[in-house]
């Protein structure tokens, strides 16, 4: 019992020092999150985007040289992403429903740019 609990505890100290909730391991009694979904969110918001955005950056200021003088930028696509869908799914309602925005501005607060 002993080893299951220090199995247990071990683990989730590596899962928090990487980022990652408790609860993603299925450990038992580390219900902190509300639902498995919300710990799937908080991974990616709190954890991989971050190393993924800082990782870009370094891809991009390392291939930049190549591809002259124009800034590179390398971002992920958030809108791939499953886990956040109800995230982007809420934004798009809320910027629909917004009567007082232009259609143009409405684009800009989703992400896209101005129509050609």
């Amino acid at each position: 019992m002993d080893f299951l609990e220090a199995k247990n505890a071990a683990a989730r100290e590596i899962a928090l020092a990487f980022g990652v909730p408790p609860m993603m391991l299925g450990i038992p009694g580390d219900a902190t999150y509300a639902n498995y979904a919300e710990a799937s969110r908080v991974l990616w918001r709190q954890t991989v985007l971050p190393l993924a955005r800082r990782l870009g950056q370094e891809l991009a200021g390392w291939l930049a040289p190549a591809y002259g003088a124009a800034p590179l930028a390398l971002e992920p696509d958030l809108d791939a992403i499953e886990a956040l869908g109800t995230e982007r799914e809420a934004l798009w309602r809320r910027v629909n429903e917004a009567g007082f925005l232009t259609e143009e501005e409405k684009r800009r607060a989703v992400g896209y740019g101005a129509r050609d």
